[in-house]
């Protein structure tokens, strides 16, 4: 498997967290703690472990929070991207900190917990990179790899690796990881304030840019409690 293409992640931190409430009224979700760390602490470890050397974790409720927690972090060395004053979105959130990040660059949501297959998702993503061709290359899951998840999948996915949306009424074999590797060009021509990444990958769905990578490991969507106990359970196991 090929090197990092990349050293830098941004890891979206800056979520408010309503479904899984109440546990975050009083700590924002990334700092939930799931298998006895907190899911942000997953997301580090897992770009850690694959050698990314740099994380900039974007922050927004409770974020002092966050901020204290990563402040002695090493590995990899975490940058804040400080939306306390506006909440971003996820689109927004990467324009915001696109001149703390490189090109091009992973991003990683922080609530979501993986176990590799043979090769760890970021090098899976290495490897299938293509910046001719591509502004983003995400790393999806069909529904046999993905616990917890409960909804009808978010892509189609030809030979070739390029994405199309899920059709109305249909169920779509693959589901966004929340992990992607991105190109700047991605970001061009943003608009200002928050807005949806959904907005940047339908303009790359268009030029036939967007393109996905299979992963083959296991994927745990942790949006609410009822999630946790589940993948605890799973997690010990492994």
């Amino acid at each position: 498997m090929s090197k990092l293409v990349t050293d830098t992640a941004m890891v979206l931190a800056a979520g408010l967290g309503k479904r899984m409430r109440p546990l975050t009224a009083t700590q924002p979700k990334p700092m939930v703690r799931v298998a006895g760390k907190p899911l942000l602490d997953h997301a580090l470890d897992r770009l850690a472990e694959a050698g990314v050397a740099k994380a900039v974790v974007n922050v927004h409720y409770l974020g002092d929070a966050i901020i204290a927690h990563v402040k002695e972090r090493a590995k990899p060395a975490v940058t804040i991207s400080d939306e306390r004053g506006l909440l971003m979105e996820t689109g927004g959130g990467l324009v915001k900190a696109a001149d703390l990040l490189p090109d091009p660059f992973f991003s990683v949501n922080s609530d979501n917990i993986w176990l590799d297959g043979p090769f760890d998702a970021f090098s899976e993503l290495s490897h299938a990179w293509d910046p001719e061709k591509m502004d983003a290359l995400l790393l999806l899951v069909p529904h046999t790899g993905a616990r917890n998840f409960r909804g009808k999948g978010d892509f189609h996915m030809n030979g070739a690796g390029r994405l199309i949306r899920r059709r109305s009424g249909r169920v779509a074999p693959f589901i966004f990881t929340g992990v992607q590797l991105a190109s700047k060009r991605l970001l061009r021509d943003a608009p200002a304030g928050p807005f949806s990444t959904n907005l940047l990958w339908d303009r790359a769905m268009e030029e036939g840019r967007l393109y996905g990578v299979a992963f083959n490991g296991e994927w745990f969507e942790v949006g609410n409690p009822q999630s946790i106990r589940p993948t605890e359970a799973a997690l010990s196991g492994a």
